[in-house]
């Protein structure tokens, strides 16, 4: 969703434009995760990429979750120096944090290195970088991102990477590396937070082998790769998990009734699904109905419920691709960069015609 979100993050601020540098807001003041009760939320995706679709989504938020996620990609080279300063990046994000607060919405923060579409690669390092986490200039510049979202949003909740086992799979030399680096900044941040709770999120789907990967070797369908979790304690304070089980599936009914809850005998820690969610409409080789995705709901409740400190579907509303292509075009963007994102295009509660899917009340049945 990377993608989308740079394209939402323009719109933002051209939103809230408003001259010089916005000043970020204070967190509020009864935080929904004080509550002692599940946060729910959704990446701030727009049904449209106008202006207008934007601020009705924020009201429709405000309605239907607690938080919202954001996750934008590292600019590398506006923290390559300082942890402070101005830059695009800076008010981009302030501005989705202040229409968040207008919108009594909390926040939760993800940093991200990786492409959104292809994470066993990064995105936007500038030229001669080396593309590794052993580059002195990435592990400067993530840790002043990271210092950054801190000391101005005092988040609660912060993710170091996104999906961080699919990038383990594929560079396992440089695993290592990104552990020392989350280490590094866990222990810089506990200094100035103690409070701000920490985590990676793992794609659940593939730290159970449900897709075919050669160079995993042989591994076993519906057996988790924990060590890739476990690499990260005892600094985790938070197990999060990213799902979209209609890639793997044939149907919602086929969700084993002991997928999801594995997870609570293997850690005491907090769970949290910090992305995810079930497509009502098949698309290609992904299956999906509406009533699949009440299925869905229902097995995370079922099986997680009771340990979740917070729980992310992608999107509240199905968007328009046309939508985003145009606006790609008109932004001088390759249109054909978020063409894949169309099997996204159905995982919300509300269809484009604003008209609810049965999800949505099981949703808001959660919520109360």
């Amino acid at each position: 969703m990377r993608r989308l979100g740079i394209f939402l993050s323009i719109l933002i601020s051209a939103t809230l434009a408003c001259g010089g540098t916005p000043t970020p807001p204070p967190p509020p003041d009864n935080s929904i995760f004080d509550s002692n009760r599940t946060a729910y939320g959704f990446f701030p995706v727009a049904p449209e990429a106008t202006t207008d679709s934007i601020l009705q989504l924020y009201k429709d938020l405000s309605l239907h979750a607690d938080f919202v996620l954001l996750q934008q990609n590292t600019a590398w080279e506006d923290f390559a120096s300082d942890v402070d300063g101005e830059s695009q990046t800076r008010t981009d994000i302030t501005n989705q944090t202040i229409l968040a607060r207008q919108n009594n919405l909390a926040t939760i923060f993800i940093l991200d290195a990786l492409n959104g579409l292809n994470r066993r690669e990064f995105i936007g390092l500038p030229a001669g970088w080396d593309a590794a986490f052993s580059n002195p200039n990435v592990r400067i510049a993530y840790k002043n991102y990271a210092l950054w979202v801190v000391r101005s949003f005092h988040p609660r909740y912060l993710g170091l990477a996104s999906e961080i086992n699919t990038y383990m799979d594929a560079h396992p030399e440089d695993t290592p590396n990104f552990i020392s680096l989350y280490n590094e900044i866990y222990d810089l941040v506990k200094a100035e937070a103690p409070e701000t709770q920490i985590f990676v999120t793992f794609q659940w789907d593939d730290l159970n082998n449900m897709f075919p990967q050669p160079e995993e070797g042989n591994r076993q369908r519906l057996s988790p790769n924990w060590e890739q979790i476990e690499a990260f304690e005892p600094n985790l304070d938070v197990w999060a998990i990213s799902t979209y089980p209609y890639f793997v599936f044939p149907s919602a009914a086929d969700i084993p009734s002991d997928y999801y809850s594995p997870l609570l005998s293997r850690t005491s820690k907090p769970i949290a699904v910090a992305e995810g969610g079930f497509s009502s409409q098949a698309v290609e080789f992904a299956q999906g109905t509406p009533e699949g995705q009440v299925t869905y709901l229902n097995a995370i409740h079922e099986q997680l419920g009771s340990r979740l400190v917070f729980w992310v579907n992608l999107t509240l509303n199905d968007f328009n691709m046309d939508s985003y292509a145009e606006f790609a075009r008109s932004k001088g963007q390759d249109p054909n960069d978020i063409a894949s994102l169309e099997y996204f295009s159905h995982v919300g509660f509300i269809n484009p015609d604003r008209s609810p899917k049965p999800a949505l009340a099981v949703w808001d049945g959660f919520r109360k």
